[in-house]
């Protein structure tokens, strides 16, 4: 199995921490996007659209999109939940990871993290603030009835989360006012098999 992604990418470091969670044995082949590695010929023909992370399974097939990714690996483990309707709660909140979370939270941080922000972007990341304030509200809103997102287990919902939110500083988002988010970082943290961005980082040779 391979994993083509860069692992400061918050939705490629979702894919190894279920990859690290699960023991899976991989390849991970780092991929610069700021070099432009997914628009050149090779990586395109893995994927017309250039995006990563995408995963290459060890016959051949590909599969890309963060959470198809996680929930593909996480297979029949209780990561996915129980029955039909644990697994839509988990997609419910993974869809809002996508639609109502990650366009403001994981934009702000590519913005002032891999561009510097720059004087013509800064107006657009002050932009972004209040919409990432509101869905980490929300989580801290569900978090302060249940230890994980969809209840009492952990699953790749709280994966699909836990990538850009606990680098939200980053993009400018102070997580002080938010206590229930705060010990559910924490309890993802304590998850067997985890491991930190930063760790995965370095076991690539790369420096956040």
């Amino acid at each position: 199995m391979k994993v083509y992604g860069d692992i400061v990418s918050g939705n490629c470091y979702k894919v190894k921490l279920v990859l690290a969670m699960l023991g899976i044995s991989h390849d991970w082949i780092h991929i610069d996007i700021m070099a432009g590695e997914t628009t050149n010929s090779a990586f395109l023909k893995r994927h017309p659209l250039g995006k990563i992370p995408l995963l290459e399974t060890p016959s051949g097939e590909f599969l890309s999109e963060s959470n198809a990714i996680i929930n593909y690996l996480a297979a029949g483990t209780p990561l996915v939940g129980q029955n039909a309707f644990s697994y839509a709660k988990i997609q419910q909140w993974q869809f809002f990871e996508q639609y109502s979370h990650e366009p403001y939270i994981a934009v702000a941080r590519f913005i002032n993290k891999y561009l510097g922000c720059p004087t013509d972007r800064q107006q657009e990341f002050a932009a972004k603030q209040a919409g990432g304030h509101r869905a980490l509200g929300y989580m801290d809103q569900q978090l302060s009835m249940t230890p994980f997102l969809t209840g009492a287990v952990f699953t790749t919902a709280d994966i699909a989360l836990y990538a850009y939110t606990h680098v939200a500083h980053e993009g400018g988002f102070a997580l002080s006012g938010y206590p229930a988010l705060g010990r559910w970082l924490s309890l993802v943290a304590a998850q067997p098999g985890y491991i930190s961005m930063h760790d995965a980082a370095r076991a690539q040779g790369i420096t956040l």
